[in-house]
């Protein structure tokens, strides 16, 4: 064999080898060995852009970890929440990862990983001098929350129910950034939200918001979004959580953002199954 064809064999030797080394379903993924992940940047403490432009949070750092555990390259794609879904499905990227609550009518779209649990509150411009302790209290305000929230239905129930004489105005905005700013100037009266993100806006802003409600409502199920027919991915994601279970990872995620890890029952009853 001649030096030629002995550098041609070694390198097809050597890209056999990588072939056989690169995790098969790393063909799950539209660019191959790249875990594409869609997530709304606007939405602290879970996704946001830190100083230097470069993406941060908690879904970030669970992304960045699972795609380690896989064996991928991670890529942070900036997008609005509204259009996540339709992203994925459209193979824009390979992942929503973007605090995405479980829902039924979402569960018909898009296939699920649940990893963790949260709920809502109620916050007010300090200077409104208004307080509110339960949604209830909302009946005839003007409400902010985030456009395509999971809780916009429940909005919508009580204007069938208890707010029925006296509906609760809800309005939506691009981000929750833009909704703590629509409170600030007046135009809604109340912001509902992930109870996690209030609470860091209220630290941020420097007590010009306040979270007038004690505990959490809708406790709800976030889970990350994959392609229906993706199994290759959602399965690799699955397995690769479990090893974040596994090395205490995932668990001082947790502790570090405080919230919960979800039940398979909690998932169940999210789904609706």
């Amino acid at each position: 064999m001649n030096s030629f064809h002995t550098k041609t064999f070694a390198a097809a030797a050597l890209a056999a080898l990588a072939a056989m080394a690169a995790p098969a379903w790393a063909q799950g993924t539209i660019d191959k060995g790249v875990l594409k992940v869609g997530s709304d940047l606007t939405y602290p403490p879970y996704n946001y852009m830190a100083e230097g432009n470069k993406p941060a949070g908690f879904d970030v750092e669970l992304m960045a970890a699972l795609s380690k555990a896989a064996g991928l390259k991670v890529e942070i794609l900036d997008t609005r929440f509204e259009n996540l879904i339709i992203g994925v499905r459209g193979g824009q990227f390979d992942v929503i990862a973007s605090t995405l609550y479980v829902k039924p009518e979402r569960a018909k779209q898009i296939d699920y990983i649940a990893y963790m649990k949260t709920g809502v509150s109620i916050a007010v411009a300090t200077a409104s001098k208004k307080s509110f302790a339960k949604p209830e209290e909302l009946c005839g305000q003007k409400v902010g929350s985030i456009k395509g929230a999971a809780w916009l239905e429940k909005l919508a129930a009580m204007n069938q129910g208890v707010c029925k004489a006296n509906p609760i105005d809800s309005r939506e905005f691009p981000t929750s950034p833009e909704t703590t700013q629509a409170m600030l100037s007046g135009g809604v009266d109340a912001q509902i939200e992930d109870s996690a993100v209030l609470q860091d806006a209220v630290t941020k802003l420097g007590g010009r918001v306040k979270i007038t409600t004690k505990e959490n409502f809708y406790p709800v199920i976030v889970g990350l979004g994959v392609r229906k027919g993706n199994d290759e991915l959602a399965g690799a994601l699955r397995k690769a959580l479990a090893t974040l279970q596994a090395n205490g990872s995932y668990d001082a995620l947790m502790k570090k953002y405080n919230v919960s890890k979800p039940s398979e029952s909690e998932f169940k009853a999210a789904v609706g199954s």
